[in-house]
């Protein structure tokens, strides 16, 4: 089994006929995944790599019962394609589209909680079943099938993470890049718990980093819901306070958010906190007593 996505997703492409979307449309179709339509409004009736397009999201899903969309629009119109997503009835979003403003965010999320309708990002790399789907920008030939599931607010962490993971023999479950912005879809207690539930995963990785307070919400949902063990990783632990590093959500602020305090969190949730992402497939291996 896997998270999310998996062989059976008919996945839906919103602003496939631009550059991003036509680029990674193709990719996701080598990798295996099941793109059923796309949706670029005037173009209907095109074809992009032997996908059909359409004007609208409720058209496509009549058409091809899409059940699942990612999102390649600029990022002024992000929020609405993620709606027009969700009221055509689609379960599960990934909004790939970088610099979202933090009030659509926030104006879109309790319509998705209405609908019921999972979002990924904004401004994420997506997330990968591995021999099953890939749903976004994540490099397939990094990834290999397994028991690892892993959470990560930064993409190109994701990255090294998995090729730690793969280079060690520790394939994955579903990897899901989370997107580092303040206001966000699906984060870490979500992840968890579907993690939780999922028979394939063993172990599970959290990629953390400065800012906010998700990492310890999440090591608390660990010590009252997680019976699996997690290793974590926290990035900008170097970072001074009051800079942003890198994601709208990584700043440190008023003597919250800093690494340190996060990694006291994790610790005493019983959760093994890597010093360097190299480290995590050998705690990975003792835990599992590989």
């Amino acid at each position: 089994m896997s998270i999310l996505v998996n062989k059976n997703t008919k996945l839906l492409v919103q602003g496939i006929t631009g550059r991003d979307g036509s680029f990674h449309t193709q990719k996701m179709i080598d990798y295996g995944t099941k793109i059923v339509g796309g949706v670029s409004p005037g173009k209907k009736g095109q074809f992009v790599s032997g996908v059909p397009v359409f004007n609208t999201v409720a058209d496509a899903v009549k058409e091809t019962g899409a059940n699942t969309s990612i999102i390649f629009v600029p990022a002024s119109y992000a929020a609405d394609a993620v709606l027009e997503a969700a009221e055509a009835g689609i379960e599960l979003v990934i909004a790939i589209s970088e610099g979202v403003p933090t009030l659509d965010m926030v104006r879109i999320t309790p319509y998705l909680q209405k609908r019921g309708t999972r979002l990924i990002g904004a401004n994420c790399p997506g997330l990968i079943s591995p021999d099953e789907a890939l749903v976004g920008i994540l490099p397939g030939g990094i990834f290999k099938k397994g028991n690892i599931g892993l959470m990560s607010r930064s993409g190109t962490l994701t990255y090294e993470m998995v090729y730690q993971l793969t280079s060690n023999g520790l394939g994955q479950s579903t990897c899901v890049g989370i997107g580092g912005d303040p206001v966000a879809g699906l984060y870490y207690q979500e992840l968890l718990q579907m993690f939780e539930d999922d028979p394939e995963t063993e172990a599970i990785v959290l990629i953390g980093e400065i800012g906010g307070d998700a990492e310890e919400r999440a090591a608390k949902y660990i010590i009252e819901h997680i019976t699996k063990p997690v290793v974590s990783f926290i990035a900008g632990q170097t970072a001074p306070p009051g800079k942003r590093m890198g994601h709208a959500g990584a700043i440190i602020s008023s003597g919250t958010g800093t690494a340190a305090e996060k990694i006291i969190a994790f610790e005493n949730a019983g959760v093994q906190v890597a010093r360097q992402p190299s480290d995590i497939p050998e705690l990975l291996k003792k835990l599992l007593k590989m």
